[in-house]
């Protein structure tokens, strides 16, 4: 198969088997940046999925965002929590901090509701075991929010590393940063280590970890990591972390992230006979640029972008519709936390720290 295969329809929907009727209204839980910005533009623009209730801590203060999409039932977490219009949506887009995901998770779980919650499924493996628990109990949805594994660059990167285009992988370089006080200010919930379980490794680290474990198809099992914090606002969680991850097969992903460092992502793998490099792919309107080279053949491939999260609200409401699984489910979200905490024991001991 030549290389040029790999590139045709680019955005491809290899996962959509049909065009299933209907979409899945959804309850956004928490009306944050990313929420109003990116989610509720993107849920507007799908095929699959609707928005109908937005849930808030000041339902005054979202009236002019329910106008602006359309939604006509705005309620505070306390009225979710009792589940008030539980009639007007089926599924719960979660979108609060982090160390809350496993509360209104649950709730909505015991309603009969799918769940699709934002990154990290929680913040740590207990927690996120409840989540699973009672989606599974309730043979509902649940995925967790990894857009990434539905952009189509890293889709056609992990054909080309299935199909062994490369070769054996054997490095696989990652990182991302991003400046945090530039777009929020000190008192932000992703500074205080109670509410988001960790800081650059959690919020931003675990895009490349959770993107390598998509591409290998396996997972890490063993790390070794440092974590530094030199600003003031920065004390109570790590600013800069570096990691390594060994996997299965000797394979090994060097990773970092930064909250404060110039905005920059990218990923590059490296195999026995070639390699491929993805421009800037966690840095949100993901630009369709790959670069592979295979022996002495290279070939650089430019294309328009997509919209990552429009791709994840459809993928979410096409397996809700179908009762497929998603491949980013409450499992998936599970080990990128264990891996998490074993990379922050790393950190704090100096030690190689091996994952069950």
């Amino acid at each position: 198969m030549g290389l040029e295969s790999y590139f045709e329809n680019f955005a491809r929907r290899e996962w959509q088997k049909t065009d299933p009727d209907g979409t899945v209204r959804i309850a956004i839980v928490g009306i944050g940046g990313f929420a109003r910005n990116r989610a509720l533009p993107a849920i507007e623009a799908s095929t699959y999925c609707e928005t109908t209730v937005l849930v808030t801590g000041s339902p005054d203060s979202s009236a002019e965002t329910a106008d602006e999409f359309g939604v006509e039932t705005v309620i505070d977490y306390d009225e979710f929590l009792d589940g008030r219009v539980a009639d007007a949506y089926d599924a719960v887009y979660i979108a609060t901090p982090n160390a809350t995901h496993s509360r209104y998770a649950v709730s909505a779980a015991e309603r009969g509701k799918h769940v699709i919650c934002e990154k990290p499924l929680e913040t740590t493996v207990r927690r996120a075991r409840t989540v699973i628990d009672a989606c599974r109990d309730a043979d509902v949805t649940l995925m967790t929010a990894y857009r990434l594994q539905l952009e189509p660059s890293v889709r056609r990167t992990r054909e080309l590393i299935r199909d062994g285009v490369i070769g054996d992988v054997v490095q696989i370089h990652a990182g991302f940063s991003n400046p945090l006080l530039e777009h929020a200010g000190p008192q932000t919930w992703r500074l205080d280590p109670d509410l988001a379980g960790g800081g650059a490794l959690v919020d931003l680290g675990v895009y490349p970890l959770n993107t390598i474990r998509f591409l290998l198809e396996c997972d890490p099992i063993a790390v070794t990591a440092t974590t530094h914090s030199v600003e003031a606002p920065f004390a109570n969680v790590d600013e800069h972390v570096a990691f390594q991850a060994e996997f299965p097969g000797a394979v090994t992903a060097s990773c970092t992230a930064s909250y404060n460092a110039h905005a920059s992502s990218g990923l590059r793998a490296v195999g026995t006979e070639g390699m491929v490099s993805v421009s800037s792919p966690f840095g949100g309107v993901v630009p369709h640029d790959i670069y592979v080279e295979c022996g002495d053949v290279g070939m650089e491939y430019r294309g328009a972008p997509s919209d990552e999260v429009i791709e994840e609200f459809d993928y979410f409401g096409y397996c809700v519709l179908t009762g497929t699984e998603p491949e980013p489910n409450g499992e998936d979200g599970l080990r990128d936390i264990a891996t998490v905490e074993a990379i922050y024991k790393a950190a704090a001991s100096e030690r190689r720290i091996e994952i069950d």
